[in-house]
């Protein structure tokens, strides 16, 4: 695949075609109109949608054909109007499944709308029985240019305040399920959108985040070939990893929130990998762990249940540490830090 995207980028470019305005308004066959301007405000410059008016407009209508005729073109109104504030060099091109703003070459573009239908069919043989497709919609990936223009967009879905680490994609489900990355190196946005097109096929089960991410990060090496963790050389990851876990740092790992601190994020990746890479070589209980793994406890229930473990003594026989009670979740030590 990264071959023939590189092969494309010399091809010359078609010739363009006019450029689509942006509408103040959606309608759908059968009369029926909806003021997506009205209902759009700028982040830092950027659209966002109040996607639970479109909701609402959208299940109004009737038959369900009608409801995805009306929520896809709501994606694509909001998209154009993405476009504009990208810029004159950005367009939104689109396939039968998926859609891509960028200003990629346009080769390079459509390469990648085939790469994006692939990658979900392969996900769904990688992780059968788990991954669940939105019944409405297309697959959408927005590339930024550059690292300042992806975080004033990404920066609505933080909180106002607090220590974040930084990340060269997410899938945002906020109301119009989309992916985010930044323009770069075609086998490194191959490796981004299959990490976060896993997330979007995970979004509806309540997943703690190590579980999500180690999904996501299996799921990326096995169909991406992406190269293992910022952590180095795979024989001293092990010590790593084993200095650095602690009975209070592994609560904020199954807490979730060792993914978005600067200083834990690399371990926490890596923990979460090794974690699932373990467990899921029983497929099938293993699928039924993720069925009913809940973040409220970080699946700490579910893998009694399933697979017969305590997920505290199976990290410390992982790391070879005692003392495996205090090493599992304990939800009551997380509300304490908030």
């Amino acid at each position: 695949m990264f071959g023939f995207l590189k092969s494309l980028v010399g091809e010359s470019r078609a010739a363009a075609a006019p450029r689509e305005r942006a509408p103040g308004w959606v309608s759908v066959k059968g009369g029926d109109e909806f003021p997506i301007a009205e209902h759009t405000t700028p982040h830092n410059g950027y659209p966002v949608v109040d996607w639970e008016k479109v909701r609402a407009w959208v299940d109004g209508l009737e038959p369900e054909a009608r409801r995805a005729q009306a929520w896809t073109a709501c994606e694509r109104a909001w998209l154009l109007h993405f476009r504009d504030a990208l810029g004159a060099a950005f367009r939104l091109d689109e396939s039968d499944t998926a859609a891509v703003v960028s200003s990629l070459d346009p080769n390079v573009a459509r390469a990648t709308l085939e790469f994006m239908a692939r990658t979900v069919r392969r996900i769904g043989a990688v992780l059968e029985g788990i991954v669940q497709l939105a019944p409405w919609g297309k697959d959408i990936l927005v590339v930024f240019d550059d690292e300042e223009s992806y975080y004033r967009y990404v920066s609505y879905y933080y909180p106002e305040t607090g220590e974040f680490a930084f990340s060269g994609g997410m899938h945002i489900n906020s109301g119009c399920s989309h992916f985010v990355t930044v323009k770069k190196d075609l086998r490194v946005l191959e490796a981004t959108i299959v990490h976060e097109m896993t997330h979007a096929c995970l979004e509806h089960l309540p997943l703690p985040a190590w579980l999500n991410e180690g999904l996501a990060v299996n799921t990326e090496q096995r169909l991406a070939g992406a190269p293992r963790g910022a952590l180095g050389a795979p024989d001293r990851l092990h010590d790593k990893l084993r200095r650095f876990w602690s009975v209070t740092r592994i609560q904020e790992f199954w807490s979730g929130i060792a993914f978005h601190l600067a200083d834990s994020q690399a371990f926490s990746y890596e923990l979460a990998r090794i974690l699932v890479e373990q467990l899921a070589k029983d497929w099938q209980p293993f699928a039924q762990f993720v069925l009913r793994a809940d973040r409220a406890d970080a699946g700490a229930a579910a893998a009694r249940d399933c697979l017969g473990l305590d997920l505290g003594a199976l990290v410390t026989t992982l790391l070879e540490r005692e003392t495996p009670k205090s090493w599992s979740p304990d939800p009551a030590k997380w509300e304490k830090k908030e």
